[in-house]
């Protein structure tokens, strides 16, 4: 691909049932190459509207052209804080800035919701993605030890 950041035209889209698919594909492709799929992952992956959306959450999508690429979902810790969560973007988009496209929307609509913090649950060993955090303003929390994920070795907060 020869799409540079100037050339892309990026959209955020909402969830809507038709583009459930799109979230576990762009999810699973990204979980097989780093880490393997947990059973936590496959409930929420293959549950998007009923695990997310029903209980307060949210899913946003990046859309180049007519193409799906990238996803994040916000999902519901509290009546002040979302969860950043399954955020990915297919492998011949990556480095094209559209994650952080993904995370400033989702930053933005959970400001302007009156939400007071966002949380994230990571590994040190996505670089790009913890330094992409850093530079939005997370800090590194108390890791919560009742996160569902073995693949999870650091905790992220951002005040809004």
């Amino acid at each position: 691909m020869n799409a540079t950041n100037q050339d892309l035209r990026v959209s955020i889209l909402g969830f809507e049932s038709d583009l459930a698919h799109h979230f576990s594909e762009l999810n699973y492709e990204w979980l097989n190459q780093y880490f393997e799929v947990e059973d936590h992952d496959r409930e929420m992956l293959d549950h998007p509207q009923s695990y997310i959306i029903d209980n307060g959450g949210h899913i946003f999508f990046a859309k180049v052209n007519d193409e799906i690429v990238g996803t994040v979902a916000l999902i519901k810790e509290d009546s002040d804080t979302y969860e950043l969560a399954k955020m990915g973007v297919t492998s011949k988009y990556r480095g094209l800035q559209i994650g952080k496209k993904l995370m400033e929307h989702a930053i933005e609509f959970s400001k302007s919701i009156g939400k007071k913090r966002l949380v994230l649950e990571s590994n040190t060993k996505l670089t790009p993605a913890i330094n992409l955090y850093i530079k939005a303003g997370f800090k590194a929390a108390p890791l919560n030890e009742c996160s569902p994920y073995a693949r999870c070795n650091i905790r992220m907060e951002l005040v809004l």
